[in-house]
Order: C-alpha cells, then sequence, then structure tokens
C-alpha cells in the first residue's frame, strides 16, 4: 500500500455532523448536554453547515440555543451567504427573523445574499430578499449589483425562466438596468452572452442602451453574434432579432463573411442578420465559408442566401427594409398602431422564415 507522510486532521464535531444530515433529536440531545453552539473547529459553525444543507429545523434549534446568526466563517461567509438551494427558503426567513444582517457581505467576493440568490436564479429567496429591505444597488468586488450577478450566470436552456423571473423582480424593485461592472458590462450585454432572450427582451423593453460598448468596444449584438455558435439549445437568433429590432447597430456590412465563417451552424441568426439589410455582396468566398455537411443539414436556407450572388433581394424584402429605416427608433411603438396583419407584422420584425428572398 502507500505510506501517508502527513494526517488530515476531520476538523468537525458531532454537532456539525447532526446539524447537516437533518438529526433534529440527536443535535437537542447534544446541545442540551453542553455542546458549544458557536464552536467552528473547521472554520465553519453547526449554523453554516445547517444553511449549506438547508437543514431548517436544525437551524431553527441552534438559533434557539444561541446560534450567532451572523458567524463569520474562516473564508468570510456568515449562514446567510450558505443558502443556496430553493430548499433553504425556510433557513433564510430564521436568520433574517433572528437578526442576520440582510446585506452582510462575503469578505472576499463582497457578495450579499441577494447576489448569490440572483446568481443563482433563486427567485424565491429574491422576494424574501428583496421584502427585508436587501439594497438592490449593492457593488460586489467586481463591480456587479445583483441584477448584473443574474445577467453574467450561465446556465442551462431549461433554467431560463427562473433566471428571467428574478430579472424580472429586481428590476420592477427599481434595479438599474444600466449599471456597469469594472469592465463596464452592463446586464443587457451579460444577457447576450448567456442567449437569455427573455431577459434581453426584459431589459430592452425598460429602456436598456442597445448600443452601449464595453471596455473591449463590443456593443450587445457583438456579445451575441460571439457566444450564438455555443448556445444554439438557448435559441441566440431571439437575441439577435430582439437587438436589431430595439435599433441595435449592424455589423459593418464588409465584416459579414466573418461572421458567416463564426455563425455558419445558426442560420437562424445569420438569416435576422442579413435580412436588416437592403443587399449585401456575396461572393464565392461565402460558398467556401461554410462547411459542406453544414450547407446540407440547412440546403433551403444556404441555397437561397449563396443565390444572392446572382439575384437581387426581392421588392417585398426591399420594402421592409425602407419602412424599418424610415420607422428608426420606433419601430416597435408605431407598428401596433398600424393593425396589420400578424404575418405582416412578423414579416416587418424580421421572423424567421429559414429562407432569404
Amino acid at each position: 500500500g502507500l505510506w501517508s507522510l502527513s494526517y488530515e486532521q476531520e476538523l468537525t464535531t458531532p454537532l456539525h455532523i447532526t446539524a447537516s444530515r437533518g438529526y433534529t433529536a440527536c443535535l437537542r440531545l447534544l446541545l442540551l448536554r453542553g455542546a458549544a453552539v458557536d464552536f467552528a473547529p473547521g472554520g465553519r459553525t453547526a449554523l453554516h453547515e445547517a444553511c449549506r444543507a438547508a437543514r431548517a429545523d436544525c437551524l431553527r434549534l441552534l438559533l434557539g440555543f444561541g446560534a450567532d446568526p451572523q458567524a463569520v466563517s474562516e473564508d468570510g461567509y456568515q449562514p446567510l451567504h450558505f443558502c443556496k438551494s430553493p430548499d433553504s427558503i425556510e433557513c433564510v426567513q430564521q436568520l433574517l427573523q433572528h437578526g442576520a444582517c440582510v446585506n452582510s457581505r462575503s469578505e472576499e467576493e463582497g457578495d450579499t445574499a441577494l447576489h448569490i440568490a440572483a446568481r443563482l436564479g433563486l427567485a424565491e429567496h429574491v422576494r424574501l430578499l428583496l421584502r427585508h429591505g436587501a439594497e438592490l444597488e449593492a457593488e460586489n468586488q467586481e463591480g456587479q449589483t445583483p441584477l448584473n450577478a443574474a445577467c453574467a450566470q450561465p446556465h442551462q436552456p431549461q433554467d431560463t425562466d427562473r433566471y428571467h423571473q428574478v430579472c424580472q423582480l429586481l428590476v420592477e424593485s427599481g434595479a438599474s438596468i444600466n449599471a456597469a461592472d469594472k469592465d463596464r458590462q452592463h446586464p443587457l450585454h451579460l444577457a447576450c452572452k448567456n442567449s437569455n432572450a427573455p431577459v434581453v427582451e426584459l431589459l430592452l423593453a425598460r429602456g436598456a442602451n442597445v448600443n452601449v460598448m464595453n471596455y473591449s468596444g463590443n456593443m450587445a449584438l457583438h456579445n451575441a453574434l460571439q457566444t450564438a455558435p455555443y448556445k444554439l439549445e438557448h435559441h441566440p437568433e431571439l437575441v439577435v432579432q430582439a437587438l436589431l429590432n430595439h435599433g441595435a447597430v449592424r455589423v459593418w456590412p464588409g465584416s459579414l463573411l466573418k461572421v458567416l465563417r463564426y455563425c455558419h451552424t445558426c442560420p437562424r441568426v445569420l438569416e435576422a442578420l442579413i435580412n436588416s439589410y437592403d443587399h449585401v455582396r456575396v461572393s464565392e468566398d461565402w460558398v467556401e465559408a461554410v462547411p459542406a455537411e453544414v450547407v446540407q443539414k440547412h440546403s433551403r436556407f444556404y441555397q437561397s442566401l449563396f443565390s444572392l450572388e446572382h439575384r437581387p433581394r426581392s421588392l417585398q424584402h426591399l420594402a421592409r427594409c425602407t419602412l424599418r429605416t424610415f420607422l428608426e427608433g420606433r419601430l416597435l411603438l408605431v407598428l401596433p398602431q398600424l393593425h396589420l396583419p400578424k404575418p405582416l407584422h412578423r414579416f416587418l420584425l424580421l421572423g424567421f422564415e429559414d429562407v432569404l428572398y
């Protein structure tokens, strides 16, 4: 066997073990026998462990025996910061009722409980924290507000609605939609990186600046295009469509070939982008930029795209571009007043047809 030249001491106690595993009766017996309620041999108290495991009954018992609701762990976290699962909502409630500061910060990151709940997409936690006076514009060490934190967090497609709900709660409570972090990333930049179309729509509807730049000189549309090939299941085409309909500055036409090379697996992203121009100059280089297997998979779209090298866009498309140009900056305000048929309304807003005319 292998010889160990050192040993690791297990820095825990029966109190910590019972609190983390939900053994309430054992925990009560230990406390009645005089166990030190705030003892932290491994840098965390039993209260930290109860929060981390979402053991509300154990937490209630510990607090009843005088546990400190604001005990700071060795790595700088208070119990409230360990409430990271949906099941820990009752732990949050109990901590706040026993005097935990809703705006306490972790020592290294400077996160409040609202940052953490927003980042994890915990809508009920966010609602509860806001009700207890959580600070909407608190900035952590990266300059992120809770809204920034929620928008910045990568997530699975099935979690899109959870993050939209969190962002909606924050925005409706008065969170600044144009708050910039230390990299001058706004919530819109961050939501576009994660291809969260409902959040992007929410921010745009509330007046987010669609063309503001971050420190890298990127606008929201650039962020959306850069991550689109990696976010296909999130439907990045809906993000690109929303940005263009809200007046995003389009890609310089000379760079469209570069976008094609990068986003060829996202034909609907390309469709929305190309349909925002009255004319694009297609060449043989465009044909060579798309792998044959991708052309075969999306043959109808790519055949229509490559054919633009030899034919002009349709009169219907040119009329759309003319009207969009005329209504620039007012498009979404004016269209509902025109009482147009739904198909025409969708067409003007760059609805997807998987073919270019």
